[in-house]
């Protein structure tokens, strides 16, 4: 007789919910920021006790102020950041007080490039340190009815075909909960326990280098007000990292900075004692007449890892958690936001019975591509500063009497020196590829099932497609700005879309897109706003700029997802356009066709 005891049901959950979301840094803050404004039950889990309490990331970039846009913060953003005015000198030299050696106007703030910024987005850069933004997404996601649980600790997590089962641990008291959720959210960064325990696998390395940031007061007002700006390296005999002798990242205009400086762990951990961090801010100044204040330091490591996989299951990774690469161009923070802003209405839409579960499949079909391309570009700017050390002679080991020698040499009325010259202004010049590249920072093309693609090919880029913004739209691609002239205020083209709706835009004579998208939306319970641009009309093309960029003809359509991309487009009315849009709707959510019986919706929690 088999004396094996009969397995045992599992315990009933604590707690039960649609989505868990675990991480609340930036990517995990804006998902359950998102994932409210939709109406998603969620619960939001972080082992920390609160937002973050360093400034960290800090570059934000036009698509992720747009996300903030969508999600109606961008004024409380903008209000506590430093704005893009503020952001634009990129400043070489060996310290503040001495002469600079070269400068690169950057974030689209040169006058050769203002204008290409300001023509693509209704929004601007900004620089807000995480330590800033945070509690701003925080504040956000409880006005929305978000539920947020700090000091909860992920301790495991498993899942199976309907769901995932998580344990958490109160961290205050130690006691533990067990969380049931049809899907998991994995926003819990670099060393992530949701891919740990679920089986992601990533491609890359970590460990590849390592650095140090010490936060800091000082005020350097003398040396920073006249040529504001966001970096300042500072490049000393000895020394040839990626960040030379010590990079100041401004934090608070112009007396809160972040001093980052590259080690080599081989040799052990830098001297990190309030004495040792004075004395190498103070070298890096030039000037020992400043005060400095340590607040805070911290130790991090250089990867370049990207996971084969955004989505196992029930499970997913946005974030740090997914991607993970060098702060070079600023794309961490940005991306990790952008892929909360692509997740959260898809799921929203499939827990709603709006969409078919096919429709996840579409975030890593999307988003892992960005990924790769973030990583691979942050790499490729790592490597590009090595030329303006070469470029200055410095080189490590080298005293300092031999460093100032060579750098004195660069300015001899020599051929060798001239051949210097030239090579530090094209070393700077490369640096637009890290600091201007507005190409790598808005243009992301989705190729997905949530995509009809029209048979038309992509427009070729009329030039270099990571430094500049190509506008189309092509489907895939994020809807163009264009200023419309609207019955109080002008309006973007951008803000006729998203806030968690698909939309159609059309022009004169596309008012039968309008009643199709009507009949479709109220037969299929799909959100679904429309807008024709023209005379006589709420929004008005009096610019011809959005003309010049539809792509398309009067009577042509574009169909909108919620995050601003485009799911399809007609170039011009159809015989059918009640049936051809509703093909391209029930195409992009993964949705049966009429007539066809075949289960879009997920199965039912027990």
């Amino acid at each position: 007789m088999d004396s094996t005891p009969p397995a045992q049901p599992a315990p009933e959950p604590d707690l039960e919910t649609d989505v868990l979301v675990v991480g609340a840094g930036p990517a995990g803050l804006a998902m359950a920021a998102l994932l409210a404004q939709h109406g998603v039950d969620a619960v939001t889990v972080t082992k920390y006790a609160g937002t973050a309490h360093s400034p960290r990331a800090h570059i934000t970039n036009q698509r992720t102020v747009e996300v903030f846009r969508d999600l109606g913060i961008e004024h409380q953003v903008l209000e506590v950041a430093t704005p893009n005015a503020l952001m634009g000198h990129n400043i070489w030299a060996t310290s503040f007080a001495e002469q600079e050696i070269a400068r690169l106007l950057t974030w689209g703030s040169g006058p050769e490039r203002h204008g290409d910024y300001e023509l693509a987005s209704p929004s601007s850069m900004c620089n807000i340190p995480q330590h800033v933004l945070e509690p701003v997404l925080l504040d956000a996601a409880r006005a929305r009815g978000a539920d947020l649980r700090f000091s909860t600790e992920l301790v495991q997590v498993q899942q199976d075909a309907d769901g995932v089962t998580a344990t958490v641990r109160h961290r205050d008291d130690g006691a533990e909960q067990r969380i049931r959720a049809r899907y998991l959210v994995g926003a819990d960064g670099g060393r992530s326990t949701v891919a740990d325990q679920l089986g992601f696998t990533f491609t890359g390395e970590a460990g590849l280098d390592a650095a140090a940031n010490v936060w800091l007061e000082a005020d350097l007002t003398a040396y920073t007000a006249h040529r504001p700006g966001t970096l300042y390296w500072m490049c000393q005999p000895g020394n040839d990292y990626w960040v030379g002798s010590g990079t100041w990242i401004c934090v608070k205009p112009w007396t809160e900075w972040v001093l980052l400086f590259m080690y080599d762990p081989a040799e052990g951990e830098p001297d990190m004692s309030p004495e040792s961090l004075v004395a190498r801010a103070q070298q890096t100044i030039g000037d020992p007449k400043v005060d400095i204040r340590i607040k805070a330091t911290s130790l991090w490591q250089i990867n370049r890892q990207v996971a084969r996989a955004y989505r196992r299951g029930r499970a997913f990774l946005v974030g740090d958690a997914a991607h993970r690469h060098p702060p070079a161009n600023g794309l961490g923070t940005n991306t990790s936001i952008q892929d909360s802003f692509n997740l959260a209405w898809k799921l929203a839409y499939v827990l709603q019975g709006r969409a078919g579960e096919d429709l996840l499949d579409s975030y890593d079909a999307e988003r892992r591509p960005v990924g790769e391309q973030v990583v691979d570009r942050a790499m490729r700017s790592v490597a590009d500063m090595l030329p303006i050390s070469k470029a200055l002679g410095f080189a490590p080991g080298q005293t300092r009497e031999e460093g100032l020698a060579a750098l004195s040499g660069l300015y001899d009325a020599t051929p060798e020196a001239a051949e210097r010259r030239r090579a530090l202004d094209d070393a700077i010049q490369l640096q637009n590829y890290q600091f201007n590249a507005h190409g790598v920072e808005l243009d992301q093309r989705y190729t997905s099932g949530a995509v009809l693609d029209d048979g038309t090919s992509w427009p070729e880029p009329q030039r270099d497609p990571e430094l500049y913004h190509h506008p189309t739209t092509h489907p895939g691609a994020r809807l163009p700005h264009a200023w419309l002239t609207g019955e109080d205020a002008d309006v973007s083209t951008i803000d006729l879309t998203g806030h968690g709706a698909f939309t159609v835009l059309t022009g004169v004579g596309g008012t039968r897109w309008v009643e199709a998208a009507e009949k479709i939306g109220a037969e299929l319970g799909l959100p679904i706003t429309t807008h024709v641009i023209a005379h006589g009309q709420t929004h008005v093309d009096t610019s011809g700029r959005w003309r010049a960029l539809r792509e398309i003809a009067d009577d042509g359509v574009l169909l909108v997802r919620p995050d601003h991309h485009v799911a399809w487009r007609a170039s011009a009315m159809t015989d059918n356009p009640l049936t051809d849009l509703e093909h391209a709707v029930r195409h992009t959510l993964s949705l049966a066709a009429p007539g066809d019986h075949t289960e879009t919706t997920p199965r039912t929690r027990n």
